[in-house]
């Protein structure tokens, strides 16, 4: 038995773009392409500054490690609906938020209820790429900055219109190419939800 089911839901990417130094600033640089492959996204000139087989562990998972300890890096992408990033503009009071100033990797379009696909949960381009869901991305501070730099006045509102909204963070499984334009299809997997937690 498959450990993974096919959905009837696809999505089609909007926005692709890389972060090719986020020492120097979280923006990512807008692609029409990008080679996914086992150590994150690559754009044209350079690989996604989030990518990596392993990263120094962060605040996000205090709870296991210390900070800096080297650990699996499931974050080599940053995913996010076109949907919900439509919602976060409005609760800011925005006509559109652009997706750079997120440090996003893909923005796709199609998918309801985008942020809160389950972890394991597969994304299956034409070409064979595949991502894995790592799990919702939580808001932080970090893209106040660069909104704020854009947008005066706006930068501190977007960590609260961004609750629950803020997409997932996935990993490369298969490589291959996604272009705009391209469609995802929707894997999940076949279980149950935990008993333990309701």
């Amino acid at each position: 038995m498959p450990a993974l089911i096919a959905t009837e839901f696809t999505a089609t990417i909007t926005w692709l773009g890389y972060v090719p130094d986020r020492t120097a600033a979280l923006a990512s640089q807008p692609e029409t392409g990008l080679d996914l492959r086992f150590d994150g996204p690559h754009g044209a000139t350079a690989r996604e500054d989030h990518g990596g087989l392993t990263r120094p562990s962060c605040s996000r998972v205090l709870g296991l490690y210390p900070r800096g300890t080297e650990i699996r890096n499931t974050r080599q992408l940053s995913i996010l609906s076109a949907e919900e990033l439509a919602l976060i503009a409005e609760d800011m009071g925005l006509e559109a938020l652009d997706p750079a100033l997120l440090g996003a990797t893909m923005v796709v379009s199609g998918l309801p209820d985008f942020t809160h696909l389950p972890p394991s949960s597969r994304l299956l381009a034409d070409s064979g790429a595949c991502l894995t869901v790592d799990m919702e991305n939580q808001p932080c501070t970090l893209p106040a900055r660069p909104i704020e730099d854009r947008h005066t006045g706006f930068g501190a509102r977007f960590k609260p219109a961004a609750e629950s909204r803020r997409g997932v963070t996935a990993w490369v499984e298969a490589e291959g190419r996604v272009t705009l334009g391209d469609t995802l299809r929707l894997f999940l997997p076949a279980q149950r939800a935990w008993a333990g937690q309701g």
